[in-house]
């Protein structure tokens, strides 16, 4: 079972559970969820005046904004950010001049060509492309300039000469 955030209508079905008087771990059932994250969410979120599923959402929201795989840029810095890249500025002469960093940039704009867009093309370097080795053909093994037996000299069979 994957983990899934809890929605805002479970949070409002816990609610109404638990004020019926159920536990929580028939509340767990009745919503598919283990019985810790019923729990964990009562006892998280409860605030002066008990479990309130509104109040559950909104410090939950806070929380995702705070938490690291929040978007670290805000739109409008964003939107400043590309049109110096459109400039030719490179990533680290905006980070100067923007609250960003050029780490941050540069994520972005490789996610940007990923999805099919070509804010890299205004990169100054581009990654270096990579060449690969014997252009698909298998090379283990191989020894240049081998020949093979059946093509050795007579004088070989006939092992006269020392290092035959």
């Amino acid at each position: 079972m994957n983990y899934t955030h809890l929605t805002q209508n479970e949070r409002y079905q816990i609610y109404i559970l638990s004020k019926a008087g159920h536990k929580r771990n028939e509340i767990a059932k009745l919503l598919n969820r283990h019985p810790s994250t019923i729990s964990r969410e009562l006892t998280r979120n409860r605030g002066l005046r008990g479990y309130r599923p509104r109040q559950a959402q909104q410090l939950c929201e806070e929380r995702s904004g705070n938490s690291r795989n929040a978007p670290r840029i805000a739109p409008e810095v964003w939107e400043a950010a590309k049109a110096e890249l459109l400039l030719q500025h490179s990533p680290e002469q905006v980070a100067a001049r923007l609250p960003v960093s050029y780490e941050t940039l540069y994520r972005r704009i490789y996610a940007d060509k990923r999805e099919g867009g070509d804010l890299w093309r205004n990169l100054r370097c581009q990654k270096q492309r990579r060449k690969r080795y014997a252009s698909g053909q298998n090379r283990r093994g191989w020894i240049p300039d081998r020949r093979p037996i059946a093509q050795r000299a007579p004088s070989v069979e006939a092992r006269c000469r020392i290092g035959h």
